[in-house]
This record gives structure tokens, C-alpha cells and sequence, in this order.
């Protein structure tokens, strides 16, 4: 069964649910289909949805004119752990006080570009022992109100005598707060016995599970599928870009038995992970004709497994519109209300009564916010937790004149500056 079926629960560490109550209007927004609304929202919902200039603001106002307003993004697939540790000289540190503040920092760089959940894969057990896991939770504590942490508890081994030690400290990291356990059963010497501890685990405590597998393997993903079937609250598994390097009778089997047991596929476009040794996609189009739901992630933000990554949910989405040939709408699912879904969040739409997890980006279509997302305006529990604003300027020039402006307060040219010319705001 999918992990949609999970009824959303309260935040792990007890952390207050209740929203600032106070009224912001969102006006003059763009929605997908066209329109052009005010919103506002009170109680960290969507209280009215009406047509723009038709609702009073009774509190604070943000002017979307010139903005696109969607659903929020959510971070189905992040490695909080080791986030922003590739330029680290030598060993990368897993002191506690280190591992807290990249987690808090990366899951403050995802927020900006609009992700408002985070599912974040945690290693735990070797020498560092829980340590990592309870630094993520502390920065988990520090990002309430701005964004809602989960922590996935992610052991080395589970099987065999190496593998006792990483068993109990999977049931630790769940009574610590881990919300989700995980892990990667390729790296194990028994695969299968792997999943069935974690499956056993999951199931004492009635969390979800997220586990990392390449999928190139069909007959270990058959015996996954069989012993994932019907667990509640779900099964995710991914990147599974193996699932592409399989011969297609291999792959469509493959997804059809993914699809009958309810298991997730959270893919990473922008890059693998820590968690797997192969680069690649899934086969997003496949899974998805085989009714299998599938999600779009961040994977690895900048550490070794990839030094250049994003964590940019929209850049995800772009690279499904742009090389895995799904629509725009489709792909910006992906990683909003298919995200969502994965990690057992409510639905969020720009109606009344909805969640206020919502993202403004400028720009009038969703093609055009997928090619060029720069300016974002980013909503969580009903109030503006982060903005990114970008401004490109030219010169004067013929070749400028015609270019669209955008007016800005005039201020005085700094001494030996060149003339100010047109500037362009994305």
C-alpha cells in the first residue's frame, strides 16, 4: 500500500501545530490555469480564493503581480548528514555540533528554493554511532516554523553477527525520533534478510520506510516487492536508475510488480547519492505507465557523491520535463504533490481550506517558471518564510531598448559608475 494511505501525524519532536493566526492576503497571483487571484490565508490554511482586487486584507499583503503561486515543494530524498561537505579538507567531520549545522544550512538553502518538507536520510551506527541522528533532530527542533524536518535512520549492515549491533541501534533511533527507517540492503551481505529487518522494525512502530537500491537487480527487486506488499504505512525505494540499464521485458515486469505491492520510486535527476555507487535515471515514463507512483528528490547537496548538487526541487522537475519527456505539470507533481503523497503529507492546492504550503515563483506559465525559476517567494504554516529575488541588468543599448522592464525605486549612480541600464527581473 502506498505511503498516501498514512494519515498525517503530529511533528515529531511535539513542536506546536498551530500557525500564526494573524491574516496575510496573497494578491494579484497567477495560477496554472490562467487565472489571476488574491489568496488569503489565516490559521496556516487557505481561508478565500477569490478574483484579484476582491478580497480584503485585513493584515499583511504580498504582492504577487508578475508571480506564478503553486502548491509548495517537498524534499522527498534528502542527506542531511553530509550536506555542504565536499570542499571540506581531509575526512569530512561527523562531530555533532558539524553535522547539525550543514543540516541546518542545506535544509535553509532547500527551503529558499522552495521546499517546505524535508525527508532526510541519516546514517547512523560505525564509530559515529547515533550521533549524526541526533544532531539532524536538534536542527530538526531549530527549523520549527520555518520548515518540517524528517529524519530517516539509515544503518550500515543488519545481518549476520556484524549486523546485531545495527539492529538495536535501528530500534534506538526510532525511540529518539527517527520518523522513518531506511538503509541500503545492497550493500548488506544478505539483501533480503536486510529488508526484513527493516520491514520488522517498520512494522513494530508503525513508521514508513525508505530504502536505497539501485534496481538493477530484478530478481532482488521481486523478493522486495513480495515482502513490501500491504506493509502500512508504505514503502519508498530509489534512485532505482538500474531500472533503466534493465532489458525492457525485465523492466516492465519489474515495474508491474512494483506497482501491485504499492511500492513508491523516488528518483533523483539531478544526481545520485551517497546511498548507491551508479549514476543515471529512472525510468520515470515506464513506472508511471505501470502505475507506479514516483516522486522526484534532491539526492546528495554538494558532498562527494555529488559536489555540485542543488537540492533545487524545480531543477528536478525542469530535467523531468527536459530529458525524461514528462509535461511541465507532471513534472512540477513530482516533486509537490507527489512528494508530498511519499512523505505523508496532506494534499495542498490554491483552494479554500487547503494547507498554506505555497510556493510564488516569477513568471506567468509553468514552462517558463521551470526554465527560469530565479525569484521565489516561499509560504509555510500561512506566513512568507523565505524570498529569493534576482535582477539582471544590462547596458545601454540598442539591442536593449525593447527588453521588458520591471521598475525599481531610482537611486543615485554610485561616483564612476557607468550608466544604469535596462534591468530584467526573473
Amino acid at each position: 500500500m502506498s505511503a498516501d494511505s498514512k494519515q498525517p501525524q503530529p511533528p515529531e519532536d511535539g513542536a506546536a501545530t498551530t500557525a500564526d493566526s494573524t491574516s496575510l492576503l496573497l494578491s494579484h497571483a497567477r495560477l496554472t490555469d490562467g487565472r489571476t487571484v488574491d489568496v488569503r490565508l489565516v490559521g496556516g490554511r487557505i481561508e478565500a480564493v477569490g478574483t484579484a482586487g476582491s478580497l480584503p486584507a485585513g493584515g499583511a499583503r504580498v504582492d504577487l503581480s508578475g508571480y506564478l503561486l503553486l502548491p509548495a515543494a517537498a524534499e522527498p530524498h534528502a542527506h542531511a548528514d553530509t550536506a555542504l561537505s565536499a570542499d571540506t579538507p581531509g575526512p569530512v567531520s561527523h562531530a555533532p555540533e558539524e553535522v547539525q549545522r550543514r543540516a541546518t544550512e542545506a535544509a535553509l538553502l532547500q527551503l529558499g528554493h522552495g521546499a517546505t518538507a524535508l525527508r532526510a536520510h541519516v546514517r547512523i551506527g560505525d564509530v559515529q554511532g547515533l550521533g549524526p541522528l541526533e544532531a539532524v533532530l536538534q536542527a530538526r527542533r531549530s527549523l520549527r516554523g520555518l520548515a518540517d524536518l524528517t529524519a530517516v535512520a539509515v544503518p550500515r549492515l543488519l545481518t549476520g553477527v556484524a549486523g546485531a549491533d545495527g539492529l538495536a541501534m535501528l530500534r534506538d533511533a526510532v525511540k529518539m525520533g527517527a520518523g522513518v527507517v531506511g538503509g541500503c540492503p545492497d550493500l548488506d551481505p544478505d539483501p533480503a534478510g536486510y529488508v526484513e529487518a527493516v520491514l520488522e522494525v517498520a512494522a513494530e512502530n508503525g513508521v514508513p520506510v525508505d530504502l536505497h537500491t539501485d534496481g538493477d537487480d530484478p530478481a532482488r527487486l521481486a523478493r522486495l516487492a513480495a515482502m513490501a506488499g500491504g506493509l502500512r504505512p508504505g514503502v519508498t525505494i530509489g534512485p532505482c536508475a538500474g531500472l533503466s540499464r534493465l532489458p525492457s521485458d525485465a523492466a516492465h515486469r519489474a515495474a508491474d510488480r512494483l506497482a501491485a505491492a504499492g511500492v513508491t520510486v523516488v528518483c533523483l535527476p539531478q544526481g545520485g547519492c551517497g546511498g548507491t555507487e551508479l549514476r543515471g535515471a529512472a525510468p520515470v515514463r515506464l513506472l508511471r505507465a505501470a502505475g507506479v507512483r514516483v516522486a522526484a528528490g534532491g539526492g546528495a547537496l554538494r558532498d562527494v557523491a555529488n559536489p555540485v548538487g542543488r537540492g533545487d526541487p524545480l531543477e528536478a522537475a525542469y530535467l523531468l520535463a527536459s530529458l525524461g519527456g514528462m509535461d511541465p505539470q507532471e513534472a512540477y507533481g513530482a516533486v509537490s504533490a507527489e512528494a508530498r503523497a511519499v512523505m505523508g503529507l496532506p494534499e495542498v492546492r490554491v483552494e479554500a481550506g487547503f494547507p498554506a504550503e505555497l510556493l510564488a515563483v516569477r513568471g506567468e506559465r509553468l514552462a517558463g517558471v521551470l526554465s527560469l525559476a530565479y525569484s521565489r517567494i516561499v509560504v509555510h504554516r500561512g506566513r512568507v518564510v523565505a524570498r529569493t529575488s534576482a535582477v539582471r541588468e544590462y547596458c545601454d543599448s540598442a539591442a536593449a531598448l525593447d527588453l521588458p522592464r520591471q521598475s525599481r525605486p531610482e537611486r543615485p549612480p554610485e561616483p564612476g559608475s557607468p550608466p544604469a541600464g535596462p534591468d530584467v527581473r526573473s
